[in-house]
């Protein structure tokens, strides 16, 4: 049996880090969302990973989903941008703006034998609305032969 006074210690020391934990990470402590009139989303693609030793490609499709995650407000797609591997524009794919009403979705295929992006290929999202609203979730699914498939989340950039 250990001493009262180690004991003691061991919890001390546990609530301390427990502490400082929640100190470090408020978001965790505070679930507050912050709602937004829009954003530009940066969202990695990959045409083809390497999976074997002898860096040989396995050639993937590559859908890129736009969900519009608020209950009550559209949103508006601006632009949905797709760029190579080097930043150069490849394609364009809306050429007017597109609305998605209140928690619908849209989406854009990048062909399995479409390479022209690369390994490193991305979209660039674009989105507005009128109110403040959820942010829509924007990610990116990679689908492959025999089962393989994963997916890229969007990240919030500045212009």
């Amino acid at each position: 049996m250990k001493p009262v006074r180690q004991t003691s210690r061991g919890i001390l020391a546990a609530g301390i880090l427990v502490i400082i934990y929640l100190l470090a990470h408020p978001g965790r402590a505070d679930c507050g969302m912050e709602l937004s009139k829009g954003q530009t989303v940066y969202v990695p693609i990959y045409s083809h990973i390497y999976t074997s030793p002898k860096s040989v490609p396995s050639d993937l499709t590559a859908i890129l989903s736009i969900r519009n995650t608020d209950l009550k407000n559209s949103v508006t797609v601006v632009s949905v941008d797709y760029y190579d591997s080097e930043g150069k524009l490849i394609r364009q794919y809306l050429k007017t703006p597109l609305e998605l009403k209140a928690m619908a979705s849209t989406r854009y295929i990048v062909g399995t034998y479409d390479k022209e992006g690369g390994s490193g290929a991305n979209f660039i999202v674009r989105w507005r609305s009128e109110k403040e609203v959820n942010a829509p979730l924007i990610e990116s699914v990679m689908i492959g032969n025999r089962g393989l498939s994963f997916i890229s989340r969007g990240q919030e950039i500045s212009e």
